[in-house]
């Protein structure tokens, strides 16, 4: 038997979908991938001459590159006879590593509407549209609520978001799709119930970066040309992105802002503070890019300290519980780590304590152990150490994503808070 490629499994993914779901839509970015999974839902509708409409879902971040803008509009535009668009235009928080005064921002906030990038666009959905926003919320806390809030606009029977998030992308988009969620859609591995009837599917869960550039060749399906001058500039596939320009993943190429887009740079300065350092040094080791080196008399504990040092309080105590967050998971419960790296931790005689299973989906073994200073073995990331801080402080990476990291208390209670407060809705 032929083995399926990741087109034909999607192709059967996408006629599951469309015969069991009557409120479908994508959470559009006008990235490589959810416009892949764009174009192959609007293929699928037309293909098979459906009789039906499909959402866009698109948060528009207020400072994007000019030619992200232009792929978005176009490709609306074109296919507007079977989308249903929701542009977000919302002051939520997201979250900028720009700044060690600043862990957040907000687009399209009315308060510094004299400072905006750009104008809202004439067809935005803002703030009043949403009885269900509030200031604290974060972008990611709105799509979920928003899920709930079209589930309930459309009185639909059942609802899913299509997300086009890949495995091979990162850890934790890998953790979003095996770490054994409570509750799936039929058993189906990538998706994840959001609530009754609610749900989230990543159709292209398997896809490689060069399947997305091999389907858009083969097809000819319209893309962001901002990828073009990506390669142009020498930026590898897997670092080419056109997210939100301030979070950790995107500030090694925020200096491309300058060349690409020098208009829209010119605004960015203004609008969130340490773009312009973040500009010049973000792909170096003062932002903890690349080889870090640690300063002449100092360990990495004492580097730590005085990075903290040099902090706003609010900012240096949020480091701090994180800190003491982490040093406590690894003394008590322990971390998840492979065999191989469980080896090289005994090869170099550090302390340890392995434990025989875990409650993650995993084959890992849990490991107790005392934080370090530095290790040098290639899975660095994995273990606690004072070095893994000091880059979390260097990258301003407020949430301490680059340690793994999930959501806060704070951000916890108010997910809990709104599954409450629409609990007797749904």
């Amino acid at each position: 038997m032929n083995q399926k490629n990741v087109y034909e499994l999607t192709q059967e993914r996408l006629k599951m979908i469309f015969e069991e779901f009557d409120n479908i839509y994508i959470s559009f970015s006008g990235g490589k991938d959810s416009g892949v999974l764009l174009n192959l839902c609007i293929d699928y509708i037309r293909q098979n001459s459906l009789k039906r409409k499909i959402g866009i879902f698109h948060m528009d971040y207020e400072v994007q590159y000019s030619m992200t803008i232009d792929y978005v509009n176009r490709v609306l535009e074109t296919n507007r006879d079977i989308l249903d668009v929701y542009r977000i235009c919302v002051p939520f928080r997201v979250t900028t590593c720009t700044s060690m005064y600043q862990s957040y921002w907000r687009p399209w906030d009315e308060q510094k509407k004299e400072a905006w990038v750009r104008e809202m666009p004439k067809d935005a959905m803002k703030v009043d549209k949403f009885p269900f926003y509030n200031r604290k919320m974060w972008d990611y806390d709105f799509q979920i609520e928003f899920s709930r809030w079209l589930h309930l606009q459309k009185a639909a029977r059942r609802t899913c978001c299509l997300v086009g998030i890949r495995t091979q992308e990162s850890y934790n988009r890998w953790r979003t799709i095996y770490r054994g969620v409570k509750k799936q859609y039929k058993n189906c591995m990538w998706s994840t119930e959001i609530d009754e009837n609610v749900y989230n599917l990543y159709p292209l869960y398997d896809w490689k970066t060069e399947d997305i550039w091999v389907a858009n060749g083969k097809f000819g399906w319209d893309y962001n040309k901002l990828y073009d001058l990506y390669y142009q500039a020498g930026v590898s596939l897997d670092r080419q992105r056109v997210a939100s320009p301030f979070i950790n993943e995107a500030i090694e190429s925020l200096a491309l802002y300058k060349v690409i887009d020098p208009d829209t740079w010119g605004k960015m300065i203004g609008r969130v503070n340490g773009i312009g350092f973040a500009g010049l040094y973000g792909n170096t080791h003062a932002a903890g890019r690349k080889s870090i080196r640690l300063p002449e008399g100092y360990t990495w504990k004492s580097f730590m300290e005085f990075l903290l040092s040099t902090l706003p309080e609010h900012t240096r105590n949020r480091y701090l519980a994180k800190l003491k967050t982490s040093i406590r998971f690894w003394k008590e419960k322990g971390g998840v780590l492979s065999d191989e790296v469980i080896q090289k931790l005994k090869d170099r005689n550090i302390p340890i304590q392995i434990g025989d299973s875990s409650n993650y989906k995993t084959e890992k073994k849990p490991v107790r152990m005392d934080y370090l200073d530095d290790i040098d073995i290639e899975e660095f990331r994995e273990i606690p150490s004072y070095k893994r801080m000091c880059i979390c402080i260097l990258r301003n990476d407020h949430t301490c994503k680059y340690m793994g990291f999930a959501l806060t208390k704070e951000e916890n209670e108010m997910k809990s808070n709104a599954l409450e407060k629409y609990k007797h809705i749904l």
